[in-house]
């Protein structure tokens, strides 16, 4: 990964010219595309609406033609007195009654003859409570629920008006089935006096063919009643359905306007509306366009960004490698110089001197400078080297004299007292501390040995000192073998022995070895007076106190602890080192990070 964003980052210049040229190619394209899509909308929009205008006024004509013929029949039926004998006489025999049944037989076949050309049933009610029905399965509705039903009381209530109103009814298989009926009040001209009703019943799919032949998909046709109730439509699912908004866009905004033209949005689409108003039905004539079912028939988007996607390819092919060609050599330049900011003046790339002039001269300066800058740096690591080297052979071979002075001191009390034993322990101690102090030249040594030395360390000060500070050890077996700088956790064993008991006048000191997270952990902890003020110190605090290296007791080495941490960072990386925890009156705790190491270095 940090691979592939350095050569990213290398090609910054060409990324930069080439996005340009992207995002100018692609954004004339796609304003270029939305501006021939809006006119090409707008467009179909206004010959549609234009279009469509002229389909709803064929509609209505064709209405009209039926409203003609519905008219025509109600007036003769208004006018024909054997319809009303029949419908407004008493009983009489049953020669008489015959007749009677006979002559409105034929009577409504006339008035029937006027409708002839539409699929409608006829149905007249009296007040006699006789009623006639040319074909009682085309509208199914029982004679005597007309009595006080909805349909009559408004035609009763307008007895001068032929109504159009809404009606459903179940057939015979129990599907609800809806109609337009055509209601008309039959009454004397001189008195007023209601003597029955007529009601001219079509079925919706039957008043659908009016205009079923201008629908198509994304072009609706509704009929609605002053009520909003949608009687008639080519989208079955919404007849009978109520739509106070939709009747609020159809109605007209102003007077003699015979044709409305809106952009709506009803049904959760963005639409266009034509609406006209028919007084003879008292109903509105809706036209809903889909703007979005439109605009896709007009313009085919699937091509359209096919072509579009071909282009844009095209010229940011061609682009992309003009603008590769005049970077290139920009790019390979700065490519190669970046690997110096990786420090690997071991394996450094020497500029390749091609291309351009300008890149040639800048090529020839540029590995002019790194020649120079190399061969300074390896004599600088060379000395910095050496000066490690030496720093670190003295800090592992000083011992400081008095140390050695008070030990032998300690080793002749011990014989003058005759403890022989505990003097031959304690040169044995002394002895084999020197050996891997001072005779084993190499520079690491395993736990194992690192912790014998750390031992032997302090039998020698419970030899000089006592045994009131206790030492307990608790490393972890499969850790025993890894390697470690001579002299790394008895700087503060040596530290903890001498200061960290002022106060306290016993102790013990933990020193516990174990792995975690891939590295090599040394932990020597105390449970001893701790330092002033909870504080916490890692090797990059520089301004932390410390405890204090110097004192009147004379010490084994002088490796102090930020000579310890140094030296650890020095061999192997910042992220080793040593972390100090110290609580007053709590003791502290030394935690030494090392790699995991098995080859002696």
């Amino acid at each position: 990964m940090k691979a592939y964003w350095r050569r990213f980052h290398a090609q910054r210049l060409f990324v930069k010219l080439f996005l340009v040229m992207v995002v100018s190619t692609v954004t004339v394209c796609i304003v270029t595309s939305l501006v021939t899509i809006r006119m090409s909308e707008r467009l179909f929009t206004e010959t549609f609406g234009i279009t469509n205008s002229k389909v709803l006024n064929q509609i209505r004509t064709g209405m009209e033609s039926f409203n003609d013929s519905v008219v025509n029949a109600a007036s003769y039926a208004a006018l024909n007195g054997t319809i009303k004998t029949y419908l407004s006489g008493g009983e009489g025999d049953s020669v008489r009654m015959a007749s009677t049944y006979y002559g409105m037989n034929q009577q409504m076949k006339r008035v029937k003859s006027n409708v002839d050309a539409y699929s409608v049933g006829l149905t007249a009610v009296g007040v006699n409570g006789r009623n006639y029905s040319t074909d009682r399965n085309y509208w199914p509705v029982p004679e005597d629920r007309l009595v006080g039903h909805p349909l009559s009381q408004r035609t009763e209530a307008e007895p001068k008006r032929l109504l159009y109103q809404y009606d459903e009814e179940r057939d015979e298989t129990g599907r609800s089935v809806p109609y337009v009926v055509a209601s008309k009040a039959l009454m004397e001209r001189t008195t007023g006096f209601i003597y029955g009703d007529l009601y001219i019943s079509i079925r919706e799919d039957e008043f659908r063919r009016f205009y079923g032949n201008f629908t198509s998909a994304g072009n609706d046709v509704l009929i609605l009643d002053d009520s909003g109730r949608i009687v008639s439509s080519n989208r079955t699912e919404l007849i009978g359905t109520v739509s106070k908004q939709l009747l609020d866009y159809a109605a007209p905004s102003a007077e003699n306007e015979e044709v409305i033209r809106r952009n709506t949005d009803v049904f959760g689409r963005s639409s266009i509306l034509l609406s006209s108003y028919i007084p003879e039905y008292d109903f509105y004539l809706v036209n809903l366009i889909d703007r979005d079912y439109a605009a896709g028939k007009v313009v085919n988007l699937r091509d359209l960004v096919l072509v579009g996607g071909l282009i844009v390819g095209a010229a940011l092919l061609l682009v992309f490698l003009i603008t590769r060609r005049q970077t290139r050599s920009l790019t390979v330049l700065v490519r190669q110089m970046s690997t110096v900011t990786e420090k690997n003046f071991d394996n450094y790339v020497r500029v390749t001197e091609s291309s351009g002039y300008e890149v040639q001269e800048l090529s020839r300066a540029y590995n002019y400078m790194l020649d120079e800058l190399n061969d300074y740096i390896a004599r600088l690591l060379e000395t910095q080297k050496e000066r490690r080297n030496a720093e670190l052979a003295a800090l592992q071979r000083q011992i400081n004299p008095h140390f050695l002075y008070n030990t032998l001191a300690s080793i002749k009390i011990l014989v003058q007292k005759g403890d022989k034993d505990a003097a031959a322990e304690t040169i044995n101690a002394l002895i084999s501390l020197l050996q891997n102090t001072i005779s084993n030249v190499s520079e690491t040594v395993t736990i194992e040995q690192e912790l014998e030395n750390m031992r032997n360390y302090v039998f020698i000060n419970h030899a000089r000192y006592g045994d009131r500070i206790r030492v307990n050890v608790f490393a972890s077996p499969d850790c025993m073998h890894y390697r470690v700088p001579k002299l790394i956790i008895q700087p503060f064993i040596e530290n903890a022995f001498f200061h960290a008991f002022n106060e306290k006048p016993s102790g013990m000191i933990y020193v516990l070895v174990s792995q975690s997270d891939g590295k090599l952990i040394c932990e020597v902890s105390d449970n001893g007076d701790g330092m002033d003020g909870a504080q916490e110190w890692t090797g990059s605090d520089n301004g932390a106190a410390l405890p204090n290296s110097k004192s009147k007791r004379q010490l084994f080495t002088g490796i102090g602890v930020r000579n310890v941490h140094n030296r650890i960072t020095l061999l192997y990386g910042e992220e080793y080192g040593i972390t100090i925890d110290s609580r007053r009156g709590e003791g502290t705790k030394v935690r030494i990070a090392l790699p995991l190491i098995t080859e002696e270095t």
